[in-house]
């Protein structure tokens, strides 16, 4: 007899985490996160509609047995309130990229500013050898349009990491 073992397929998860809103709160979490080897994909961090509370989104890829591990440890920490795995298709998330594209010549300008407006984005600033473009939706979205223009040479890339809410009613 052979004996099988499983490999749970890795992809990609938000986990929403409340946290108290004071110093040290994020360099627990991203140490708990360095100290067993588990890699952040992204992580925002910003206020909440309570002013003593902070929300933050992480993503990051990983199997099922190891972000239950995960959130299991997340919810040790005193300073987490309530950790959430949401569902990526009863979710809203967005990020933020802003993009220097090189353009020193008049077609590439108009072809960057063309497709800025298929990817609903907007022009922040045109200077004499580049376009900086901003762009909001969902990574895929943001991946897809830098592919697009990477083959004009990007400058620089600055992008925000994905910021989530559960649809539908107040209890979600």
């Amino acid at each position: 007899m052979f004996a099988t073992t499983t490999v749970q397929k890795e992809s990609w998860h938000i986990v929403s985490a409340l946290v108290e809103n004071k110093p040290g709160v994020l360099f627990r979490v991203t140490n708990l996160f360095r100290a067993r080897s588990f890699n952040i994909e992204s992580i925002t961090v910003g206020s909440t509609e309570q002013q003593d509370l902070s929300r933050m989104t992480i993503t990051t890829n990983s199997d099922e047995k190891t972000l239950d591990q995960l959130v299991k440890q997340l919810r040790k920490l005193i300073d987490v309130i309530e950790v959430k795995v949401l569902d990526t298709d009863k979710t809203v998330y967005r990020e933020l990229a802003l993009i220097k594209i090189k353009a020193v010549d008049p077609t590439t300008r108009s072809e960057i500013v063309n497709y800025a407006t298929i990817f609903r984005g907007n022009i922040l600033d045109i200077g004499k050898e580049t376009i900086t473009v901003e762009i909001t939706g969902t990574p895929d979205k943001i991946d897809a349009f830098k592919n697009l223009v990477e083959h004009y040479g990007i400058a620089q890339l600055s992008r925000t990491g994905v910021s989530a809410l559960p649809r539908g009613g107040v209890e979600s």
